[in-house]
């Protein structure tokens, strides 16, 4: 074996950019992911627990819950992977797990039992339709509070009202600030802090189209927020690459692009219906957090459909874009059927190219030449000769005269080439400052290599 040290030149080390492509398909409730149809099977619940999911770990397929012994006896067992902390004075939990779920898991635990987390873990696109009308303003956790009590504060706005429409009759002493759409507060700052890139990332603003004058304050208005997990994007949303589309019946309706590259979610194409509109602005999307924020209301068909409810009918606006992903919205409310009639006859694409991120470390090994010439693999001798010359329990000394096999080729049948001294190189080992074994680069073929050659191995580490 001929162990060598890199050089400095030898490494080198880098980023790889690459931005793959994202896409889903959003029908009858629905949410398919890259066309990839929905899985069948005793085990498919584990992979995803409904299209559009993906296992975050890839844990738990193929694997049952329970199962039984040999004689046929049911017992409970389970074969799943699963996550576990031991219980101790650090009170340590779980991230993901609901505040209530870790306070009775705790409370009934004993210091030095073993708490579990389950898997698969999945991810899939959510959206969120955060309405603005009278009933938008009280937050669904305090529904049962009286009405005097859900106000909403404005922040950060200057000048700005206090609250909803008419909130000077429901302000009572007692009045609680209560913060409406939460994940719409939780985004309220970025949105100003973007608004750098374009004036529509703002809460409040104005602008002039075509000579009109718009003015808009998004805590009042009828809101879209579409979240799509990291794990779909990487580090972040390649800017230019998104596209949403509207479907109805089969057809394109109307699409928005971020054509302008700054977050703009711009209407390219309508029917005849819809073009009127296109390039008005109708949301933002936040690039590095994953977020679609619409605003659009106009109307992009003339047919009314029940995208919220079944009692309430509107026409499609990109408020309503992508009804179903994981917002509890589908084609009926009940067992019954009643309801939402000609929900089905939208569907809704999602498309976009990520951006991973992955760096590189690669390495160059070099067999110069008259060096890696010889081999400590016993097929480098000629077979059949005697390997030691003696050998006692004080002394083993190899044969000195062995015969080192040739393995030249010859031109000539039945003839025997000059002897040159070459080997096949096969695998290159990876080794540390104190020598220990840490990689293995495997040949997919081994190559030969002659004394008089130089020979240069480029290896690649994904890290």
């Amino acid at each position: 074996m001929s162990l060598k040290k890199f050089q400095s030149q030898d490494i080198l080390l880098n980023t790889m950019k690459a931005h793959p492509r994202c896409e889903f398909f959003i029908f009858d409730a629905k949410v398919y992911y890259n066309n990839v149809p929905e899985q069948s099977g005793a085990f498919s619940a584990n992979i995803r627990t409904r299209p559009g999911y993906l296992s975050l770990y890839e844990y738990n397929i193929d694997r049952q819950a329970s199962g039984s012994s040999t004689n046929g006896e049911a017992h409970a067992f389970s074969d799943f992977i699963r996550p576990f902390i031991t219980k101790d004075s650090a009170g340590a939990s779980f991230k993901t797990v609901a505040d209530a779920s870790a306070n009775n898991e705790w409370t009934v635990a004993d210091v030095g039992d073993q708490l579990n987390g389950t898997y698969p873990m999945t991810a899939s696109i959510t959206r969120e339709f955060l309405s603005a009308d009278d009933e938008g303003y009280l937050d669904p956790i305090y529904d049962d509070v009286e009405e005097k009590n859900q106000i909403i504060k404005l922040v950060g706005d200057p000048g700005g009202p206090v609250g909803g429409p008419d909130v000077d009759s429901r302000i009572g002493e007692d009045a609680r600030i209560v913060p409406i759409n939460r994940h719409y507060w939780a985004l309220r700052n970025r949105l100003n802090f973007y608004g750098i890139r374009s004036p529509h990332y703002r809460v409040t603003g104005n602008l002039d189209v075509h000579g009109d004058s718009y003015e808009w304050i998004k805590d009042y208005q009828d809101l879209n927020l579409i979240s799509i997990p990291s794990i779909f994007f990487g580090s972040s949303i390649k800017p230019g690459s998104l596209s949403l589309k509207w479907y109805f019946t089969g057809s394109l309706v109307a699409e928005l692009r971020d054509s302008k590259h700054n977050g703009e979610l711009i209407q390219v194409s309508g029917n005849a219906h819809a073009e009127d509109y296109n390039n008005n602005v109708a949301g933002v999307v936040l690039y590095d957090e994953g977020f679609i924020l619409l605003t659009g209301s106009w109307d992009l068909q003339p047919e009314e459909i029940p995208m919220t409810n079944p009692s309430s009918s509107d026409n499609p606006k990109w408020i309503y874009f992508g009804a179903g992903a994981g917002d509890g919205v589908s084609q009926f409310d009940d067992a019954s059927g009643n309801g939402r009639g000609n929900f089905v006859s939208c569907s809704f694409n999602l498309s976009f190219q990520g951006t991973s991120e992955t760096q590189v470390m690669t390495m160059f090994t070099h067999a110069r030449r008259g060096e890696a010439n010889f081999s400590n693999n016993p097929t480098y001798q000629l077979y059949g000769q005697r390997k030691m010359k003696l050998s006692s329990s004080h002394v083993y000394e190899e044969n000195p005269d062995k015969l080192i096999a040739n393995v030249a080729s010859s031109s000539f049948s039945n003839h025997s080439a000059s002897f040159k001294r070459q080997v096949y190189i096969s695998r290159v080992a990876l080794y540390d400052d104190k020598k220990n074994l840490i990689g293995i680069a495997t040949l997919s073929n081994p190559v030969l290599k002659e004394e008089d050659q130089d020979y240069t191995f480029k290896l690649k580490l994904d890290i």
